[in-house]
Parts: C-alpha cells; structure tokens; sequence
C-alpha cells in the first residue's frame, strides 16, 4: 500500500466512533465489577494496550515524514505498538524516533513495562488523534 498524505474526515469519524464503542463496551463490563481482582487488572492492560495497537492499524500507512521524528503521539503510539509486538510489551528504543519520556504522554522509557490503565490510553488516544487532524485531517487533502 501506498503511504497515506491524508485521511478523509469520514475516515477519522468512523475509527473514532469504533475506538469509543470499545471504550463504552469496556466501561460497560467494569461498572459492574464490585471489587477489582488481579484478573481485572491484567484484562485491563491486555484490554488497553490493545487498543494502541488498534490505534496503529488504523492509521499504519501514514507517511513518515510528515508525521516527523520529533516525539509526538504518533511517534509515541508508533513506537510502543513496535515495542508490544517485538519485546512483550516492555519498551525499546527507535533510534530514528527522538521519543522523550519526560515530554511523552505516557512517560515509558527503555526498558520499563506497557500496561496502560483507562485513563492512561484515553489521553494517549486524545493526543494522538490531534496529532492525526493536524498533520493527516481532510484539511490537507488534495
């Protein structure tokens, strides 16, 4: 596939709409735990680091250049997905990728362990769909 200079706002509308049914289905689900047990919390980062992974996917073809190198969201979600799928979810480096993690959403260094709770990934998800309008909304399509 071809990289990606744009997505359409339809695009973006509907990957958003099918992130906030999971979100809602999850909410759903954990409303209804009386207390939180170890299980609860291992589906929750199972749950969640998922859902970057999924937040990857829907965007995977987006050009690397116009994304930049800088540390944003995009780079921060491109780097964890990479790191869940090669290191079992502990955090590694992209040396082409200038990700700090005092300046990060979520703050992983090298080495540290992903497990992202609701709110972690909500505001990991926030950032990184701005980051998608500002450098891949419709605004800049042809």
């Amino acid at each position: 596939m071809l990289s990606v200079k744009s997505y359409s706002r339809e695009y973006i509308d509907a990957c958003r709409a099918r992130l906030d049914s999971q979100l809602a289905a999850y909410r759903a689900v954990a409303s209804n735990r009386t207390t939180t047990t170890a299980l609860d919390e291992a589906f929750d980062v199972a749950f969640f680091n998922n859902l970057v992974l999924t937040l990857e996917v829907y965007f995977l073809h987006r050009m690397r250049g116009q994304e930049k190198k800088n540390g944003n969201p995009l780079n921060e979600v491109r780097v964890l997905a990479a790191s869940m799928t090669t290191a079992d979810d502990i955090m590694t480096n992209d040396p082409t990728i200038n990700l700090d993690p005092a300046k990060s959403i979520l703050g992983y260094a090298v080495g540290d362990r992903i497990a992202l709770d609701e709110k972690q990934f909500v505001g990991l998800a926030d950032a990184y769909f701005a980051e998608i309008e500002a450098k891949f909304g419709p605004q800049l399509a042809p």
